[in-house]
């Protein structure tokens, strides 16, 4: 599928309501979700794959997987609203595809969340710690944890802290994507009409299993 046609699958989901600033709320938009899903498949084939989509929002990048193949998507989101998104994207989705979806609502850290097993990859755009420090550390302590062949998370270009988290789990990282992500005005607090703030997709693999050329410790 191309970046174009996916991006088109996916601009018809439901949006992220975008409600609860302290949660880091920002949608991830359908051109950038479909170029970097795109990019997941290629270094990490998605066909017939459990994917689990933490902080999921409306879904955007679990259910891009699903149309590429993934045999089960699980999204796992802790607000309501943002959950509730998910699970009709999910619905939508699901009529269209062999594979399946399944939504939780939990939050993760203060939780208990239990997932099928096994569990091949996991994707993410987490808070990046902005309005909370630290909000990203209780999600990523629990990617690691999964025990996926390989993380994928979206964060800030200026994040420094992520290459050393990763390795406390036994993961080592490479730069798949560097780009701008655009911040729409969501929230009554911003003044631009929009703006862009520099991001990194990350893929976090076990050692002996980078997939691009870049030296992994180049953007550490």
């Amino acid at each position: 599928m191309r970046p174009k046609h996916l991006a088109i699958e996916l601009s018809k989901l439901k949006p992220h309501p975008c409600l609860r600033v302290e949660l880091e709320q920002y949608a991830t938009e359908g051109d950038l979700a479909a170029y970097w899903m795109l990019g997941v498949d290629q270094v990490d084939d998605v066909q017939g794959k459990h994917i689990v989509d933490l902080a999921a929002g409306n879904g955007i990048l679990g259910l891009a997987t699903l149309l590429l193949g993934a045999e089960h998507v699980t999204l796992i989101e802790g607000d309501s609203s943002a959950h509730a998104i998910a699970e009709a994207n999910a619905s939508n989705i699901d009529k269209r595809v062999a594979g399946s979806a399944t939504t939780v609502h939990a939050m993760i850290g203060p939780e208990q969340i239990e997932i099928q097993q096994p569990i091949d990859l996991v994707i993410m755009n987490p808070p990046w710690g902005v309005q909370s420090a630290k909000a990203d550390r209780p999600l990523l302590e629990f990617a690691f944890s999964l025990g996926a062949t390989a993380v994928h998370v979206l964060h800030s270009a200026k994040a420094r802290h992520l290459i050393a988290m990763a390795k406390e789990h036994g993961y080592d990282g490479e730069v798949m994507l560097e780009t701008e992500f655009r911040l729409p005005p969501t929230y009554a607090h911003h003044s631009k009409g929009r703006a862009t703030t520099p991001i990194r997709c990350w893929r976090f693999h076990r050692p002996g299993d980078a997939k691009l050329i870049e030296d992994e410790n180049e953007q550490a």
